[in-house]
């Protein structure tokens, strides 16, 4: 326990799992904390004396069940293992922290998931900017940037880490700014030093510079990269050769969207449990690599329109040719996660099976290569060049390892046949050791006479021969005696000790060469780091554009045209999610939208609730974003004038747990737009102001649709609202136009057909939806008649006096129903003089209309 608690003194705030003997034991606090997360057995050890403890433990080889929950539940683990073996040494085992699993560092494959980063992020905050990088030791990708507070919170919302490392003296800062949903861990504040940090990275990568990463003027982005590495050292990660580059989150290529925007288009995840997210739907890729790469495209949409184009031209090519997709697919299932598995190669920790894997995967990426050089499109034979075959490397794995390597080295039959002339023979010997018995068994029976004869062996003194007690008196002079039984002798001769030592030493032997060779080919291969993680990033874009061709074929895509314009035009537009959603048969209601900056720069769509206007918003954004990624796009036509920013402000939500409500968020969302747009902005608003009294919201919405209009950038917006008051803006502003998404009313219903046609719309059928949604009768009759009496004056006052006289009618009853027998009790009741009935009258007046209304009920 004195050892156990010296190493815990080291690591505090990380749950220590102590390895004794064949277990993995926690005590304590830790001990409780796992005994709840893991759901095992918490007991206590030496219960009642001062030295009772809690004690929770699992068996070691069970490690990679328990390990991943504890990290999965956001604990920093740090596994403690024996330094020594127990035999050699007769005091204490000397034990020491092997490894700090957080939930930002991790090898696990039950801890990773295939399609997502995992990162580790550290955030610096300096006096004017804050520093921002992402680390995923997995797959060695090394992001930095720098920036403001909006768009260091953009990039934690699009990278989401799973740990973010931040300056003890900051912890307050952090949490104001950016929440408290993150895993935090908080270093010392002299890790976040200048001149520590660009030591650091210098000294890892091996440069007298960072110029050439293109990160050296990224002040407060080094400082916060190179406390990722101080960090990784801390944890007992000092193997990262696969960590052979950082680059650059360059804010100007990428289209900005904030996290607003991120939130409202449901990119890859929702606020709703079941909701079908716009990566749900797009995503085709087959490799992990693509998966991942798909990710950060959506996160990052392209700005240079060159750029985009080679991403079209490569989809169209495989969209003509669907037996080069289908092809180029068919190999890439046969890939494995060659990053991860590289990684594992740098950090010691792969197993021989995984080394087969890696193998087996760059032997699928041949034929791609082939497939791709000799393709009639630039950028696929630009890839198949790059391709790197790694011959060597994959005769080298297959003339060192078995094709059926098991997962642990210390298994056997790792090492293949040929390999090793020693190993071969070693083999042989222990392979043949039971025809050697055989034959020795036969000899000693013919010259001894004794039929009877057995050789066998046990823990206590090796291989023996076995004699029944009606032969002994055969036994040769030769033979020693070891063991006597109650029905028979064992002996022991020279030639059986022989051969047991030669034996055991053989299995022993076999062991150690097998663990020695694949320990120099795990060396061996830390020279094809770099090799393979390019075939890595070239096949998950390869994947990625593959991806879009199978999308675009199977949803009816059209290629985009992406110009210098600033007009945004789309044709017979559909929603790539909803389309997705519709009842089979039903078909995607497409629609048309045309802005620029010149004629129809903002369009105010009008319309009832539940008529499809944020859908209209949403796809318009999600058309835009899937061309400025390189996809093809859910249109008969397209032509986009580059978009630099999008913005939308969709929906309301509470933001409760921080204070804010709906209003106040809507207010930040707004402000946010309005002090950031550009002439390349697209702008998205729905139902701006109603999260305020009507008149408040009308005032604001107008004002916002004003300096929209008004704005030197003359940002193209769409603006969709039930303030039919906003209508009459056109008379004013000449770029404003109306829209609204038309419904045909029929006698006492509303049928919705989701089509954007132009002029605007004097009703919101709001009570109509409230009638499909299952509001009582009364309720609605009730709303009707407010409603009729209202819409006869728009002015303020007018509407309070209109309230007034509303009073008299306010209170709802059950006369107000349509019933015939209600009208009757009504009669009744009106028709009866108090002033002259008795009390039995009375009694008798309402068991009377108790009658009727049981007999109403009965009917």
């Amino acid at each position: 326990m004195k050892q156990y608690n010296a190493i815990k003194a080291k690591y505090p705030d990380a749950l220590l799992l102590f390895r004794v003997g064949d277990f993995y034991e926690t005590f304590g606090a830790d001990a409780v904390k796992a005994a709840g997360i893991l759901g095992i057995i918490l007991t206590k050890r030496g219960a009642g004396s001062e030295s009772e403890i809690e004690l929770a433990g699992f068996p070691h080889h069970s490690i990679n069940t328990y390990l991943p929950k504890l990290v999965k539940a956001g604990q920093r683990v740090a596994i403690c293992d024996q330094l020594e073996d127990p035999k050699q040494t007769k005091t204490i085992v000397k034990r020491g922290v092997t490894e700090l699993v957080t939930p930002g560092v991790a090898f696990n494959d039950e801890v990773l998931v295939s399609k997502s980063n995992n990162f580790l992020c550290s955030v610096y905050f300096d006096k004017k900017q804050i520093g921002v990088s992402f680390l995923d030791i997995s797959t060695g990708e090394f992001l930095t940037s720098q920036g403001n507070a909006e768009y260091v919170d953009k990039l934690l919302q699009n990278f989401s880490p799973s740990e973010v490392l931040v300056s003890k003296q900051k912890r307050e800062v952090f949490k104001d700014t950016f929440g408290k949903d993150f895993h935090t861990f908080y270093m010392e504040d002299w890790v976040y030093q200048s001149d520590y940090a660009y030591e650091t990275l210098v000294k890892h990568f091996n440069t007298k510079t960072l110029k050439g990463f293109g990160i050296d003027e990224l002040y407060e982005g080094i400082i916060a990269a190179g406390s990722i590495l101080h960090y990784l050292g801390e944890t007992q990660h000092n193997k990262l050769q696969h960590i052979s580059a950082i680059s650059r989150i360059a804010e100007d290529e990428y289209v900005w969207m904030d996290k607003f925007t991120i939130r409202n288009l449901e990119l890859y995840n929702s606020t709703n449990n079941n909701a079908v997210t716009l990566l749900n739907v797009i995503d085709k890729t087959i490799s992990p690599m693509g998966g991942r790469l798909l990710k950060r495209w959506l996160a990052l949409p392209l700005k240079s329109i060159d750029k985009i184009k080679q991403r079209h031209e490569v989809v169209r090519f495989l969209t003509k040719d669907t037996t080069v997709l289908q092809k180029i697919q068919n190999h890439i299932k046969h890939i494995g996660d060659l990053e991860r598995l590289i990684s594992k190669v740098a950090t010691g920790k792969v197993n021989p099976r995984e080394v087969i894997q890696l193998k087996n995967s760059l032997e699928a990426i041949v034929p791609i290569k082939t497939l791709a050089s000799n393709c009639n499109n630039e950028s696929l034979k630009i890839i198949g060049d790059m391709l790197q075959s790694c011959e060597v490397l994959r005769e080298k794995i297959k003339e060192t390892l078995n094709e059926d390597a098991p997962v642990n080295v210390l298994k056997g039959h790792s090492i293949a046949v040929g390999f090793s002339s020693e190993l071969d023979e070693l083999r042989g010997l222990s392979k043949s050791g039971k025809d050697y018995l055989d034959n020795m068994l036969k000899r000693e029976s013919e010259r001894t006479g004794i039929t009877s004869l057995k050789i066998d062996s046990n823990n206590v003194f090796g291989y023996y021969i076995e004699v029944r007690n009606t032969h002994k008196d055969k036994v040769p002079l030769d033979w020693v005696r070891k063991q006597t039984l109650v029905s028979a002798e064992r002996y022991i001769t020279e030639e059986l000790k022989e051969y047991e030592t030669k034996i055991l030493g053989a299995e022993d032997k076999i062991l150690a060469i097998e663990q020695q060779v694949f320990a120099e080919l795990v060396v061996w291969l830390n020279q094809y780091i770099k090799p393979v993680q390019q075939n890595a990033y070239l096949i998950g874009q390869l994947d990625c554009l593959c991806g879009f061709a199978q999308l675009a074929t199977h949803n009816h895509y059209v290629c985009p045209i992406i110009d210098e314009s600033f007009d945004l035009e789309i044709k017979d537009g559909r929603h790539p999610v909803i389309e997705k959603q519709l009842p089979i048969g039903e078909p995607y209601i497409a629609n048309d939208v045309f802005l620029d900056r010149t004629t129809q720069q903002i369009i105010m769509i009008t319309g009832p609730n539940m008529s499809g206007k944020s859908a209209i918003l949403r796809q318009t954004a999600l058309i835009v974003l899937l061309a400025q990624i390189g996809s093809f796009v859910p249109v008969k036509e397209a032509r986009i004038g580059l978009v630099d920013k999008i913005f939308t402000r969709v929906g309301a939500s509470d933001n409760i747990s921080m204070g804010e409500s709906t209003f106040m968020v809507e207010m930040n969302e707004t402000a946010s737009i309005l002090n950031n747009i550009s002439n390349r902005s697209l702008v998205l608003l729905d139902e701006i102001g109603r999260g305020t009294s009507t008149y408040d919201g009308i005032s604001i919405a107008w004002a916002i649709s004003e300096y929209l209009h008004e704005h030197p950038a003359k940002p193209k917006t769409l603006f969709a609202t039930h303030y039919h008051e906003l209508n009459e803006m056109t008379e004013t502003f000449g770029r404003i136009k109306n829209y609204n998404v038309s419904v045909k009313e029929l006698k006492d219903n509303v049928l919705f057909i989701r089509k954007l046609v132009e002029g605007g719309s004097a009703h919101s059928f709001g009570i109509h939806v409230a009638k499909m949604a299952g509001m009582p009768q009364q309720v609605l009759h009730r709303a009707n008649a407010i409603l009729k009496k209202l819409e006869k004056s728009h002015s303020s006052e007018a509407l309070t006096d209109k309230v007034k006289t509303l009073a008299d009618d306010m209170q709802l009853s059950f006369f107000n129903l349509d019933d015939p027998l209600l009208e009757n009790i009504k009669e009744e009741i009106l028709h009866i003089d108090i002033d002259t009935l008795t009390p039995v009258e009375a009694l008798m007046k309402l068991n009377e209309i108790k009658r009727m209304l049981v007999k109403k009920k009965r009917m």
